[in-house]
């Protein structure tokens, strides 16, 4: 916390309004700045030709079929968007009990990673590593009864990362929150050779309510059974929340996110300041909802929200924001 004493001056010789008066004062004194590379594309994938399927309970976002997702990669990429964070639709009759459409080679992500990179070769692809977009009880782990098997789902994780690893994907974002997966998906990267592929961790990832829209997007709504608050943080914890990044770091994670962001823009802060890595945030769904929400009944402007909640990020200290709203907040900033 910062003390008085580091501010001198006193009203009527110090008036900080002189700083506010005009536009070019303000761009001077600008603390923090928002720029379309700070933003990641999160997308939401769906089988199929031509499928652009808006989310009912997320306006304004579509599951893209691959093509379609290749023409929203090239959008992104003229934007000044650096990366795409892709996550799957999975139908219900390719769900399974331990999730193994996450470990096929050609399943949805896959298709779609190589298609883009066909396309678009020097965007930057992260992918969702978790089982709970393939398992029929919608949990991110191979359960047990009503027990998520910790390191037996590390076992599958790992595959799955193999999987997504050799289909393009540039960065693997284990989001499952098991105990030493990245130790596990790192070193088996390593030993296959793959050595320059990227880990983001959702290292601080809380059990939280601002998932439905998500869970909806891809598939799983209806279909948890349970909670995820055995291996999810607690809204309430924050010291957790250094602890988990602590062990992720030394485990081999190259970024660590914060997820949700806006109800947690204090731990983004606390893990930039304590570790001073390259940390992410995730404006979830329900984040984006909100916005739509208290817009469509006339309560905030829309662009404003937007935009404001995508600078707060910054100004908390994250380097990069995973949102659904990237391109649109990418076509205003090309704007100003």
């Amino acid at each position: 916390m910062v003390t008085p004493t580091k501010f001198p001056g006193s009203f009527p010789q110090t008036r900080m309004r002189r700083s506010r008066q005009s536009s070019w004062t303000r761009a001077l004194v600008r603390e923090a700045q928002l720029s379309p590379s700070d933003l990641v594309a999160a997308m939401i994938l769906k089988d199929g030709r031509g499928v652009r399927e808006e989310i009912k309970t997320l306006p304004g976002v579509y599951r893209l079929s691959p093509d379609q997702a290749v023409d929203e990669a090239r959008k992104c990429a003229d934007l000044g968007i650096p990366a795409l964070a892709l996550f799957p639709y999975t139908e219900s009759k390719d769900r399974s009990t331990r999730g193994e459409e996450a470990t096929n080679p050609d399943n949805l992500m896959c298709r779609t990673a190589r298609a883009i990179k066909q396309a678009v070769p020097d965007i930057g692809l992260i992918g969702d590593v978790a089982l709970d977009p393939y398992t029929d009880h919608g949990h991110d782990g191979i359960l047990h009864g009503e027990k998520i098997i910790n390191d037996e789902t590390n076992d599958a994780l790992c595959e799955q990362a193999l999987v997504l690893a050799r289909a393009g994907f540039d960065v693997l974002a284990p989001s499952d929150m098991m105990d030493g997966r990245i130790k596990a998906i790192r070193e088996r990267l390593e030993h296959e050779m793959l050595h320059d592929v990227l880990l983001l961790s959702y290292a601080v990832k809380y059990a939280s309510c601002f998932y439905g829209p998500y869970r909806d997007a891809i598939g799983s709504s209806g279909v948890l059974k349970g909670d995820k608050k055995t291996y999810q943080m607690d809204p309430a914890n924050g010291d957790e929340g250094l602890r988990e990044v602590a062990l992720d770091l030394a485990e081999g994670a190259d970024w660590v996110m914060v997820k949700p962001g806006l109800p947690y823009l204090d731990m983004v802060r606390r893990v930039k300041d304590t570790f001073a890595v390259p940390t992410f945030v995730f404006q979830v769904s329900g984040e984006c909802a909100m916005i739509e929400a208290a817009a469509k009944s006339g309560a905030l402007d829309r662009q404003g929200a937007m935009m404001e909640s995508l600078l707060c990020f910054k100004r908390a200290g994250a380097d990069g924001i995973i949102t659904y709203f990237a391109t649109e907040a990418a076509e205003i900033l090309a704007r100003v």
